[in-house]
């Protein structure tokens, strides 16, 4: 049984992973994150999860390496994480009472074959109308500033919400689940039969 290696760093996907009861390891990837000119949400989001499972391709050549990237998008805007307090508000006074789409994309790249599959889910979020002090209320307890779209849905983020629409959960998280384990099962490593 190959290996797996989840090419992030993210105790977020490290945590959805762990949900498959699967043995696996973590690796830092080493990638250019900067989206091209009139890139798509979706082509981009591919194009790093791709990127981030090549870049530690080298170092495992006989795993299955899982890469993942997300962005949302705010008003057929693109946003990424915030990184500082000010950016958060403005991510989260944007997504007030607005339908925000995250895009996520998965690769599962096999390097002893040297083929992978990719996608890109998507996962709408309905958000309430916000007040300033909510935001900053939000902003001041959960610090999500590591977070596309300045929060968290397993924490306190979910009471920012109206409602949520999308096949799986964990995609807005940050790893798509269903649709990791049916390209491990294509892989011929079935979460249910492990033993």
């Amino acid at each position: 049984m190959p290996q797996l290696v989840l090419a992030s760093t993210s105790s977020y996907r490290r945590a959805l992973l762990e949900k498959l009861q699967l043995p696996f390891i973590t690796d830092a990837p080493d990638a250019d994150e900067t989206p091209l000119p009139a890139e798509t949400a979706s082509a981009l989001v591919q194009r790093l999860a791709l990127a981030k499972a090549k870049a530690l391709a080298a170092r495992y050549p006989q795993h299955l390496i899982i890469g993942s990237d997300q962005v949302c998008v705010i008003n057929g805007e693109i946003v990424g994480k915030p990184h500082n307090h000010t950016n958060a508000v403005k991510q989260l006074e944007q997504a007030s009472g607005q339908c925000v789409t995250f895009y996520t994309g998965l690769v599962l790249l096999n390097t002893a074959t040297e083929s992978h599959n990719c996608l890109c889910e998507t996962f709408d979020v309905y958000f309430r109308t916000l007040s300033k002090a909510e935001i900053e209320g939000y902003l001041v307890r959960e610090q999500p500033w590591n977070c596309a779209g300045s929060f968290k849905s397993e924490g306190l983020g979910i009471t920012l919400f109206d409602r949520l629409s999308g096949r799986d959960p964990n995609t807005l998280i940050g790893l798509p689940l269903i649709a990791l384990t049916q390209m491990l099962i294509e892989q011929g490593l079935n979460p249910l039969l492990v033993k």
